[in-house]
Order: structure tokens, then C-alpha cells, then sequence
């Protein structure tokens, strides 16, 4: 925090520093005596009638009345992770939406418009990558209509957590009454660590497309129409991996697509009877090592914020997070 030459704390910060990444002190709340202190470091998203708003990289943002302030100073971008390889969040925002392709887009401006009869919001929202050649209000309400067209609900998928993400972009959607329903990691880490797991590969087995067995594992929709296979079998390179149970629907399954650089992992399912007997791991492991026959190197999955226990696998097999995603959706929507 800021200190002057009396030792006192000082706000180093305006409404013009909007944009900025900042970290401040304030008061919770103001007792009679020994009064209680917190910290936020985040980007500063907005200044608005007494109110400062802050975004932390993982998306929550901090309000805080001006009142409040006790510190405040503008800082550096947090520094570049060295962890895994290198990655812009364009890119990686780029490949992940390759990796889980649409039934039907259109661009608006700079952004994308996604549309898959609802099947997973990954493939039914708004992708905003820059500019939508008009100003916000416009391109929301054209957001709203495009999938109202589809008698679908209007989603804006938005990033947090890296540099060149969107929390400005984050604080206008909650300022205009859209509603974060979802958050989730995008983790990126070497490919080889994966491959080279100590793990026994030799019941998986590996397919250019899937088949009715791993459709039945995999359970994240109602009655598959032709749009959930459509999304499933996109992408530059695609594999559906498959472990035998003991009747006709596999033990475990998982997808990887292979694009450029880079392998992406989804659909990593274990039925509850054979879970802890390391066949997520070898799921993963024989996936990567037909990446890196492909020429992958780098690889990335996207996990629930929520979900200790995947997070605790793939941290111990060398990923780290590289940003958070959420889904806002438009306000008087049922």
C-alpha cells in the first residue's frame, strides 16, 4: 500500500485509472474501535456513484464504497506464469472453441455468435474476441436477438484471469442485469508429462468417432439429437478413447482434439463403481501419446471451479490454471 511521509496510508487512485490493475485497502465495516481491514488486487472495472468495482482474476468482483478506501495504488500486470507453456488468452480462447466446434455461428464484428440446440453453453454463446463493430448496448441486443431467432437463451462466454481478458467487459454485463450463471478454469500444462504417466494404458482403446456404448457413458444430455454428435465429433483432429466394463457400456471414456500446438481433453468420464482405479489417468495418458505421435506438445482441459477432486488429478499431472471462463445470461430471461 501507498504511504506518505507521515507514515499514513493514501488512495493513489481515480476514476480515470478504470481499466487498470490495482490493489487497494478498505474498511468492512467502521466499529467504534479497532476497526477491520481487507485487501483486493484486481483489475479496477468501473467508478460509478460512490461504488468501486474490482475484478479478481478469478472473476468475482469486490464492491466497495468509496467511503471505505483506506489505500490504493495502481500496479503492474501480474507477471507472466512460466509454468507450462506459454500461451495469450486469444489463443488458447481460439483453440478451445475449435475444440468444442458449434452446429451453426455467425460473426458479429470481432465476436462470434454459437448456436448448437443447446447443448452445453460452451456451444450456445456469444464469443467476444474484440470488437463487434458497434457499440455494447447494440451488440447485446443483437446477441439477444440472434438467439431468441433459435428459442434459445442469450449467453456471453467471458474470460478473467488473463492478460488481454475481460473484466471491464465482466462488470458492463452485471452493470445491464445479465447474470453469471457458470464459472469454470481453462488449465494448460506440457503434453509429454501426460504421456509419459506411469499408467496402464493397455485396455483403452482408441476411435476416430464414437459409437451408442460412449454415448451411454457419457450422460451430460437428455435424448442425443444430431447436434450433440455434430459438436462431438468437431474439430481439427478428433479421438474418443474407451475403457470395456463388465456389460456393454464402458468403464471410462474421454475425448482429445488435436490442433496445431496444442491437445485439448473433455469428456474424461469414470462409471462410479470403477473410479480410484486409475482409469481417468490412463484415459489421459493414452490420449496424449497419439497427440504427440500428431505433433502436440502443449495441452489444455477446462474443469468446474468446483470439482476438488478433477483439479487435484490434473494439478498432480502438471497443469496449472491459465484463466477463468464464465457465462453471463441476459437479465429477464427464464
Amino acid at each position: 500500500m501507498e504511504f506518505t511521509g507521515g507514515g499514513l496510508l493514501e488512495v493513489r487512485i481515480t476514476g480515470s485509472d478504470v481499466g487498470k490493475r490495482v490493489s487497494v485497502r478498505y474498511l468492512t465495516h467502521l466499529p467504534a474501535s479497532e476497526p477491520a481491514f481487507a485487501d483486493a488486487v484486481g483489475v479496477l472495472a468501473s467508478w460509478d456513484e460512490g461504488v468501486v468495482a474490482i475484478t479478481r482474476r478469478t472473476g468475482e468482483t469486490v464492491r466497495i464504497p468509496e467511503s471505505s478506501l483506506v489505500a490504493g495504488k495502481v500496479v503492474p500486470p501480474a507477471p507472466a506464469r512460466r509454468r507450462g507453456p506459454a500461451a495469450s488468452y486469444e489463443e488458447l480462447a481460439r483453440v478451445t472453441a475449435r475444440g468444442w466446434p458449434p452446429v451453426e455461428s455467425e460473426p458479429l464484428g470481432e465476436w462470434t455468435l454459437r448456436a448448437s440446440g443447446g447443448f452445453t453453453k460452451r456451444a450456445n454463446s456469444a464469443l467476444p474476441l474484440g470488437d463487434p463493430g458497434t457499440d455494447l448496448d447494440t451488440a447485446l441486443e443483437r446477441v439477444r436477438d440472434w438467439y431468441a431467432a433459435r428459442e434459445l437463451p442469450a449467453y456471453v462466454q467471458t474470460a478473467t484471469g488473463a492478460e488481454g481478458t475481460q473484466e471491464l467487459l465482466c462488470a458492463e454485463l452485471d452493470k445491464r442485469g445479465w447474470t453469471r450463471e457458470v464459472s469454470a478454469q481453462v488449465q494448460i500444462g506440457g503434453l509429454a508429462p501426460v504421456a509419459d504417466l506411469d499408467a496402464d494404458v493397455s485396455a483403452v482403446r482408441l476411435d476416430r468417432d464414437l459409437d451408442e456404448s460412449w454415448l451411454q457413458r457419457y450422460q451430460r444430455f437428455g435424448v442425443p439429437g444430431p447436434h450433440v454428435l455434430d459438436v462431438l465429433r468437431g474439430g481439427p483432429s478428433v479421438w474418443f478413447a474407451s475403457v470395456p466394463g463388465t456389460g456393454p457400456i464402458p468403464a471410462a471414456i474421454g475425448r482429445c482434439v488435436v490442433d496445431g500446438r496444442w491437445a485439448g481433453f473433455m469428456a474424461v468420464e469414470v462409471a462410479p463403481e470403477h473410479r480410484r482405479q486409475g482409469l481417468a489417468t490412463a484415459v489421459m495418458t493414452a490420449l496424449a501419446r497419439r497427440a504427440l505421435d500428431e505433433g502436440a506438445s502443449a495441452a489444455w482441459l477446462q474443469v468446474e471451479s468446483e470439482n476438488d477432486g478433477a483439479q487435484a488429478m490434473y494439478t498432480g499431472m502438471g497443469f496449472q490454471v491459465h484463466h477463468h471462463y464464465h457465462h453471463y445470461r441476459a437479465g429477464g430471461q427464464g
